[in-house]
């Protein structure tokens, strides 16, 4: 990489590093409305599950705890994102200038799969940061319950399961994640990249936010369809922690799957779809309209 070129790339990994800090705030309170979502019921058989929804499980947070409960977890967030997302996007735009013969655009089999690495690589690195995240905001619902909360802060978390679960449990759930990560980036990265292009391409809108949105839409939906049940998975794994008696609640991703769908049903593996799918358009809308914007102003070509 040419010293141009290398710098280039460090800002475009600013460029998205602050893009994705102004989406992750903005719609950090819908994230954890679905992660209480995915959290309720668990281990419960069908009959004994109470019937809930994203605006009651909302509202119960910021009754009980005020409206800074809703961004329980938010410091994890950030730092995840600092991580994540300049990987992912840089990454896929390397990949795919990389894969791109002479004159010809990439096929969209090729986006996905160029999507789908970054997204592994991004999230193997962004890894622990996603767990302290979980566990925060999984916290919150045991203060709801009269509970002690397990940590007092990001990095008393991070100690905590250092000392408690090893380095390793810094990464536990990182299948499932990766997993997520892989179908998460496959819909969203290839989607924007080829709704954003037809809809300019056919004329239906200029290179301008109103393209930026239609696309942001278009790949929000097709993220959170494949990879919803992962994103069940996931969160169940990285919450879990073993009793005093040293048990855990699933053996591996297989056995939480299994349980899941045995006790609470196949429909459980899309619970909180719409708060999830109402995350990621926003949560989309925002960082695209942002980074393609700071491109336009850092003197870059639109993404």
């Amino acid at each position: 990489m040419k010293p141009s070129e290398d710098h280039g790339a460090y800002r475009k990994i600013l460029l998205a590093s602050i893009s994705a800090m102004v989406a992750e705030t903005t719609t950090f309170p819908i994230d954890l409305t679905k992660t209480r979502l995915q959290l309720h019921g668990e281990s419960v058989s069908v009959g004994s599950v109470r019937p809930t929804n994203g605006f009651l499980v909302a509202s119960e947070i910021v009754r009980q705890q005020g409206p800074l409960g809703l961004y329980k977890g938010l410091s994890p967030a950030i730092l995840r994102h600092l991580f994540y997302t300049p990987i992912r996007i840089v990454g896929y735009e390397h990949l795919r200038s990389s894969l791109k013969t002479e004159g010809a655009s990439l096929s969209l089999p090729a986006k996905a799969l160029s999507g789908g690495i970054s997204g592994v690589v991004a999230q193997l690195v962004a890894s622990p940061a996603d767990l302290v995240k979980v566990r925060m905001q999984a916290d919150g619902r045991m203060v709801s319950q009269g509970l002690q909360p397990r940590y007092s802060g990001c990095f008393d978390a991070l100690n905590k399961i250092v000392r408690s679960e090893g380095i390793g449990g810094l990464w536990k759930g990182v299948f499932p994640n990766v997993q997520r990560a892989f179908l998460v980036n496959m819909g969203e990265l290839a989607c924007y990249d080829q709704a954003k292009h037809f809809v300019i391409k056919n004329r239906i809108s200029e290179d301008n936010i109103y393209a930026h949105t239609l696309a942001s839409i278009m790949s929000g939906l097709s993220a959170t369809a494949l990879s919803c049940p992962a994103d069940v998975v996931k969160t169940r794994m990285m919450n879990q922690s073993r009793s005093k008696q040293g048990k855990i609640m699933y053996n591996n991703s297989y056995d939480c799957l299994v349980k899941t769908v045995k006790v609470e049903g196949l429909r459980a593996l899309w619970k909180g779809f719409m708060p999830t799918w109402a995350r990621l358009g926003p949560w989309q809308f925002v960082f695209w309209v942002s980074y393609e914007k700071f491109r336009q102003i850092a003197g870059f070509s639109s993404f």
